[in-house]
């Protein structure tokens, strides 16, 4: 079973997230929640779970998690075919085509991989929905729905200001997620990161704004269509519109990028409208190609894999990263890619492969695999918070966080941090989870929400230069 964990690259924390997607039937099932299901393999199961999110443009965003695994948030791509659905993880080769049951509750069929079928059944779980207004007392702070205006994509993305009590004028974070069409807590079942963040920071005299992704919740566009540029511009509109408000002290905005969001803060504060200050969790400080060549390294040592296999395993996959990079034309490298894969995993068929391959060559991809964090990084000049945990076996701290503070050189101030015990989803060591019902629950990190809080009040204190 470790063949499903054969690809290093982990959607969750990189930039390629541009998913094919087929476009809804309109006789198409729901799918939009969570598919999870029991995967047998030699010696016991695997629980894999499928997150679906359905776009506004009618295609899906989904990824995969094996818990078990700690694979968390790897790319897949949604093809509809009636009461057929097909997931499918081209990275890792693996695929699974179910039929809908009739209640439109279960998908019951088959999971391949190289080597390997296996018959499995998906049963279906409604995405949580918010119920916090009549699930918890009235906060001590103002909450406000907003509509940001992109003029530059000339889109309104929805989302939520919250304003601690008072008077103010307060100093003031923009929120951004990591990769993927993500709501405004960015949910990722029952955990909602950017949700409690806002909470714990509002409730200590710092307002917050955070807002649904491109086609999610509230907000018009297309996940699917946007790069990491135009995702820069919603980021930009986002503290246009803090910055214009009374209540807010527009000389003290900053923004609080995870993932992929804090790569997109560090960009922002290289260009002229920059925030004041920049807080990052688990931001890259790597190429994309070296990232993702990294990670395959990693991933075969984990899996035990002799320096062999790991030196044949990484070769192969920077022959596919080299052939992408260096054939702007898509149809031919559509074409050489899939016959790579297919060299690479004889198992699976030459539509798969193809499918993989288009994946493989979208902008996104493209746009990660050539972005070097370190070529805008002297352009920044606020005050930095680099923060990575211990735990986080995707964007790995000590390589990461010294390549960031490196290319920093023209900040005012560089401090970086790395968390004990916290992973990728800043999530605390799970002996420090609450338990709810006898269940452990994942929590965001104490220790990084208070990291977050004091470094913000002394970049808020601070003399405006």
């Amino acid at each position: 079973m470790k063949k499903i964990l054969y690809s290093p690259y982990f959607s969750f924390c990189l930039f390629i997230a541009l998913l094919l997607s087929a476009p809804a039937r309109a006789a198409a099932p729901a799918l939009d929640g969570l598919w999870k299901g029991p995967l047998p393999v030699p010696g016991g199961q695997l629980e894999v779970v499928f997150r679906v999110v359905a776009l506004t443009g009618g295609s899906f965003f989904a990824t995969l998690d094996v818990p078990q695994q700690k694979i968390s948030r790897m790319a897949v791509s949604v093809e509809v075919r009636g009461d057929t659905i097909v997931f499918m993880a081209p990275e890792a080769g693996s695929q699974f085509m179910g039929l809908v049951s009739a209640d439109g509750k279960a998908l019951t069929g088959t999971w391949q991989q190289p080597g390997y079928q296996v018959a499995l059944t998906l049963g279906y779980t409604s995405a949580p929905i918010s119920t916090a207004k009549s699930a918890r007392l009235t906060p001590p702070y103002r909450e406000e729905e907003v509509a940001v205006t992109n003029t530059e994509a000339n889109l309104t993305l929805g989302g939520m200001l919250t304003v601690p009590a008072g008077e103010g004028p307060f100093p003031a974070v923009v929120l951004i997620s990591d990769m993927g069409a993500q709501d405004r807590d960015a949910a990722v079942g029952d955990y909602r990161p950017m949700g409690v963040l806002a909470d714990f920071l509002t409730r200590r005299g710092i307002a917050v704004l955070r807002f649904d992704d491109r086609g999610v919740g509230k907000s018009g566009g297309d996940y699917n269509e946007a790069t990491p540029p135009a995702l820069l511009t919603d980021l930009q509109a986002a503290m246009q519109a803090l910055r214009s408000r009374p209540e807010i002290n527009a000389a003290k905005v900053g923004v609080v990028g995870h993932g992929e969001g804090g790569n997109l803060a560090l960009l922002a504060a290289a260009e002229e409208e920059a925030p004041n200050f920049v807080v990052t969790m688990a931001a890259s400080g790597l190429s994309g190609r070296d990232l993702v060549l990294q990670q395959q390294a990693d991933l075969h040592r984990s899996l035990g894999a002799s320096l062999t296999q790991m030196q044949i395993g990484v070769m192969r996959r920077q022959a596919i990263l080299d052939v992408i990079r260096q054939t702007p034309d898509n149809t031919k490298a559509q074409r050489l890619v899939a016959i790579m894969l297919r060299e690479t995993n004889p198992s699976i068929d030459m539509a798969t492969a193809k499918i993989s391959a288009s994946l493989l060559t979208t902008d996104r991809y493209r746009y990660f695999l050539d972005f070097n964090p370190a070529d805008k990084l002297p352009s920044v000049k606020c005050p930095v918070l680099l923060l990575s945990g211990t735990a986080d076996t995707y964007i790995e701290a000590d390589v990461n966080l010294n390549s960031l503070q490196r290319g920093l050189k023209s900040s005012s101030s560089v401090n970086t941090r790395k968390l004990t015990g916290v992973n990728h989803m800043f999530q605390a060591d799970p002996s420090e989870w609450t338990v709810v019902n006898g269940q452990p629950q994942p929590t965001f990190s104490a220790q990084a929400q208070e990291a977050i809080r004091q470094w913000i009040i002394v970049q808020a204190t601070e003399k405006s230069k």
